[in-house]
């Protein structure tokens, strides 16, 4: 208290006024500035409340071990360093979309698009987002290909988001190993004593078949199953003066496609593949049976170790003057 004389009177003046000035006035000045940050903070709203980019440094914020597996990948290189196109300069949202509703409430599932079948986001949606980009050329089929028609999400083959693969973003390390993922069936078939030289990586799945659809029902990348052989077995494509009709017609006739215990691939081993055809006449009329191998009750010298190719040798076709028995 300070003390003021006038003639022989004390004056006293108090200061608890002021300090119960200074006491109401700093909260409010401390909430003024902490409600300033956090709109600063707070991301902007669009246009009736719709999303805005927030930018690839906010999303790195909270993801950065993504970020740092994004760094090596195709997209990552081409967003930062080459972008074509406006969407593609925003790097995270240019897949993801507008990420400033994901940013202030991210457990709403619906604010982002999430590429994965547990976040929830519709395929459609996902597919639209890479589709987007990746329309046309090798995926001009894909609508109703068999695999858009079950509903197949591009992330279920590919993962953007990290390099798994030498080429392709895969799931996987190759390409048959992801195709491996849904066709066991396939992966079995490999496994058998003969098969296509997949499993040494001579060849993929790719090889043969466009996994993001074609004009034929089992997707291959030729218009027909002939087509897709004659690529590597090209001395079998003819034109031939004596044609196989069997062959001519589909060589699965007598092939299996992915492998087979039967040597070279063959559905049957002969000559009782032949005999699924040749039984009306001369001697492939003597059925040969179980029983007639080496090991049987009778014997039959046709069938140990010969079959009907020691003789018809050209089975695919001759272009020999006398070759109409494929003999020659």
């Amino acid at each position: 208290m300070n003390k003021q004389g006038v003639g022989s009177f004390t004056i006293r003046r108090s200061r608890a006024p002021v300090r119960a000035l200074r006491m109401v006035l700093l909260p409010a000045c401390l909430l003024f500035v902490l409600a300033a940050m956090a709109q600063a903070a707070a991301p902007e709203k669009g246009v009736d409340g719709a999303a805005t980019y927030v930018g690839e440094k906010v999303c790195a914020n909270c993801h950065a071990a993504e970020n740092a597996h994004f760094g090596h990948t195709v997209h990552a290189g081409v967003f930062r360093q080459n972008p074509r196109n406006e969407r593609e300069r925003q790097v995270c949202e240019a897949c993801h979309g507008p990420g400033s509703r994901h940013l202030a409430n991210a457990t709403d599932r619906n604010a982002l698009i999430g590429f994965t079948r547990e976040w929830g986001t519709p395929v459609e949606k996902q597919n639209a987002q890479c589709l987007g980009c990746h329309q046309g050329r090798q995926r001009i089929y894909w609508p109703g290909s068999p695999h858009a028609s079950n509903m197949l999400a591009c992330s279920d083959c590919h993962n953007t988001m990290t390099r798994m693969s030498a080429t392709g973003l895969l799931k996987k390390a190759s390409i048959s190993e992801t195709c491996y993922s849904c066709h066991r069936q396939q992966r079995a078939e490999f496994r058998k004593r003969s098969h296509m030289p997949l499993p040494e990586g001579k060849m993929s799945c790719g090889s043969c078949h466009n996994p993001h659809g074609s004009p034929t029902r089992p997707m291959l990348n030729a218009n027909t199953v002939n087509d897709v052989c004659y690529s590597c077995h090209t001395e079998k494509r003819g034109p031939f003066i004596w044609e196989h009709a069997p062959v001519r017609e589909n060589c699965l006739n007598c092939h299996e496609a992915h492998g087979s215990n039967h040597e070279a691939l063959l559905v049957a081993p002969r000559p009782f593949l032949c005999q699924q055809c040749h039984t009306n006449r001369t001697h492939q009329n003597t059925l040969a049976t179980v029983p007639n191998l080496a090991s049987g009750a009778a014997p039959n010298q046709r069938l140990i170790a010969r079959g009907c190719q020691t003789c018809h040798a050209q089975i695919h076709g001759s272009n020999h003057p006398a070759g109409v028995r494929f003999l020659r």
